[in-house]
């Protein structure tokens, strides 16, 4: 059974800027143990000269299945054990749905699903053999409602909350916990040039899409440096939440939205049911 008086140790990727920094930095000022990773060693180098043998610093490009599988084996040969995988790197494709090109939303899922995945592949024999460790997927509130000209950032992310949904279930069973982490509209790095892609722009969309970023710009942004002790209180938990909002604004925007979205289901239930039909089982 896991110590839970030891240090936890954590692999974290994308830390090179954003929630993935502050958490790491959170993480080992509270004493304990980081695999910290980004896709250029560069931009950690400063984790090894503060926090000495508590941190291990990896290159990792999650879209390099090879260089995954080699950096979670590193990391849990070095520090002995994971208890928390966190899945933190992405970015996000602005444009609308017919101006995105499909090698770019390609590119997009590769970071932001299918390379958590093979974090969450590689993870999984190891977990599975310590008997313990909790998974972390860093989602969005689009990943429970979307918005336009951000779409296909949206539908990465409700894939990801499917694939984590069912990957919990999967895995409880070998002593796994698994949490999908909701944060809200943070000033973090996220918006910047570095974590933004831009699809090629169509005039008869330029004024929708001034209007829709006017409006994120004016937004009520979260602090990022207030998230550490509810992360850390979550993963302290014996009975971690599934899906977790990081904020105060997410909770009564999915709620308006799930109470819209259970108007028009009742209201089309009298047809919807009506498409049931009758089975006859045999006998």
């Amino acid at each position: 059974m896991e110590n839970q008086k030891e240090a936890k140790v954590w692999f974290i990727t994308g830390t090179s800027r954003g929630f993935g920094r502050i958490w790491a930095e959170a993480a080992l000022k509270r004493g304990d143990k980081v695999a910290a990773t980004a896709r250029k060693l560069s931009s950690i180098a400063d984790f090894a000269q503060k926090y000495g043998e508590n941190v291990l610093t990896l290159e990792l490009d999650v879209t390099d299945k090879e260089q995954v599988n080699k950096a979670v084996n590193q990391a849990h040969a070095h520090f002995g054990k994971l208890d928390i995988v966190l899945n933190n790197a992405g970015y996000s494709l602005v444009g609308t749905i017919e101006e995105a090109e499909e090698e770019d939303i390609k590119a997009m899922f590769k970071t932001n699903f299918f390379g958590p995945l093979a974090v969450v592949k590689a993870a999984l024999p190891l977990l599975r053999k310590q008997g313990y460790g909790h998974i972390i997927g860093v989602s969005s509130t689009l990943g429970l409602v979307s918005l336009p000209v951000i779409g296909y950032y949206a539908s990465s992310k409700w894939a990801m909350e499917a694939a984590h949904e069912a990957l919990a279930a999967e895995v409880k069973q070998f002593g796994i916990k698994v949490t999908i982490i909701e944060p809200g509209a943070y000033a973090t790095e996220f918006g910047s040039q570095n974590s933004l892609k831009f699809a090629d722009n169509m005039d008869i969309y330029t004024g929708f899409k001034n209007g829709f970023m006017e409006q994120i710009k004016n937004s009520k942004q979260g602090d990022p440096q207030a998230t550490p002790e509810a992360l850390f209180a979550v993963v302290d938990s014996d009975n971690p939440p599934l899906r977790f909002f990081l904020g105060n604004q997410n909770f009564p925007w999915v709620q308006e939205t799930y109470k819209a979205r259970n108007a028009e289901w009742e209201a089309w239930k009298e047809i919807s049911d009506s498409a049931q039909g009758n089975v006859v089982k045999e006998s």
